[in-house]
């Protein structure tokens, strides 16, 4: 009788440390009990199940994942625990220290089922995300958003899934879809879903194939998930887009791959002729697409200040065409955001100001969106002791997304403000 109710106290026990968190409700900041320098976000929805989702943001924004996928954690019962520490720019030992510390606080503390634990990231999120499936076994799967497993890593056999998510104007589509179709060389199960967007997090509506994937990886798929495939095909062909419905069929053949209905849907696209001469306009449109690259690098030194202002317009026009071409300006957009802060960040750090400044320029005008720019620009003002139109850029980098107030505050050139911006 005493060691059984020894028992019922030890399982109470556990199970208090197991209700911290509020259900229903995305907590922005947790400290890790070992180690309080490192914090996570944790959404626990009310129907959870045990199964978990590592998730990494490229800028460390652990909450902002939660925020975007809460509804769907509650459809499927899935934990969302978000990294605040995981970043780009990080070397792979800070990695590793990032998810002991996550793993074990999360572990203690929360109701997780370690046979039914995944990883999400994007960008460099994704390649941490793969990093951590790579080397602990016992990661289930691994769904990549915008980019790939760690660079070099080459297709395999993985013992888990791997599911991947690109925008239509990602930069990365191309080297996405040439790594998902290595892996048709293996036993990995794999999936490719692919939305209308750029290099960003998927919008929910794709997200939401990929978790319910999770579920057909195991068996168990949503009964929601094969119809709105269904529809998705079917809306393709209708619009004449085959590459998109022969897209929606291998998609979920990679799930159910002796579904009847969805083979003999996949010959019929295929064979259609409108189906071949789309093939060919895509693969001479890519073609198109890495020369233009070429010529753009070959570029960089040598055309005028009027050259690259007239480039980055026809691009924003040609972004917004409905054909193949749109989605091709959009990644010709994002490569020229990429060279030019690799040229910017080079420069700001040679402190060639006046070339830096030059680039940096060009870095808001392709890219109006990414906070980093401005963030450049802000350091570029101080240094030339402008310290108004530096806090003005920094302003506008917060207002696109800057949230690194630590980074700010460490800036050199940003001293006689760093308390004058408030996060």
């Amino acid at each position: 009788m005493r060691c059984f109710l020894l028992l019922l106290l030890l399982q109470a026990s556990a199970c208090s440390s197991h209700e911290s968190f509020p259900t229903g409700k995305v907590v922005d900041t947790v400290a890790c009990k070992a180690d309080p320098s490192q914090t996570y976000a944790v959404y626990v929805p009310s129907n959870n199940n045990g199964a978990v989702i590592y998730c990494f943001d490229a800028h460390g924004a652990g909450v902002l994942p939660l925020n975007n996928y809460k509804a769907l954690a509650d459809k499927y019962g899935y934990i969302l625990v978000g990294s605040n520490n995981s970043k780009n720019g990080n070397d792979w030992s800070t990695t590793e220290n990032i998810w002991q510390a996550l793993v074990k606080d999360t572990r203690e503390q929360l109701p997780i089922d370690t046979s039914h634990v995944y990883t999400l990231g994007f960008s460099g999120g994704a390649k941490v995300a793969g990093y951590v499936a790579l080397n602990h076994p016992g990661i289930k799967a691994v769904i990549v958003n915008g980019a790939g497993l760690p660079d070099g890593t080459p297709p395999a056999d993985f013992p888990f899934s791997y599911t991947t998510l690109a925008g239509e104007g990602d930069l990365n589509l191309t080297d996405l879809l040439a790594y998902d179709q290595a892996l048709n060389k293996t036993a990995t199960k794999h999936h490719l879903i692919a939305y209308n967007g750029k290099h960003e997090w998927a919008p929910a509506t794709a997200m939401d194939i990929a978790f319910g994937g999770l579920k057909a990886d195991e068996g168990a798929a949503p009964t929601d998930l094969m119809p709105k495939t269904r529809t998705r095909m079917e809306m393709a062909v209708q619009a004449n887009q085959f590459l998109k419905a022969e897209r929606e069929c291998r998609l979920w053949l990679s799930y159910m791959p002796n579904d009847a209905f969805f083979k003999n849907q996949l010959e019929i696209i295929l064979g259609n002729p409108a189906y071949k001469t789309q093939s060919q306009e895509q693969m001479a449109l890519l073609v198109k697409e890495q020369k233009t690259k070429e010529a753009y690098s070959a570029n960089l030194g040598t055309k005028d200040s009027a050259y690259w202002p007239g480039v980055i317009r026809e691009l924003n026009a040609g972004a917004k065409l409905t054909t193949l071409e749109g989605p091709m300006n959009q990644r010709l957009l994002a490569y020229l955001s990429l060279m030019f802060f690799s040229v910017s960040n080079h420069y700001l750090a040679s402190h060639a100001d006046a070339v830096a400044r030059h680039f940096v320029d060009l870095y808001e005008l392709a890219d109006p969106a990414n906070s980093e720019a401005y963030y450049m620009s802000a350091i570029l003002y101080a240094r030339a002791g402008d310290t108004g139109n530096a806090m003005k850029e920094m302003k506008n980098a917060k207002k696109n997304g800057f949230k690194d107030q630590d980074r700010f505050k460490q800036q050199a050139e940003f001293q006689s403000f760093k308390d004058s911006l408030k996060f």
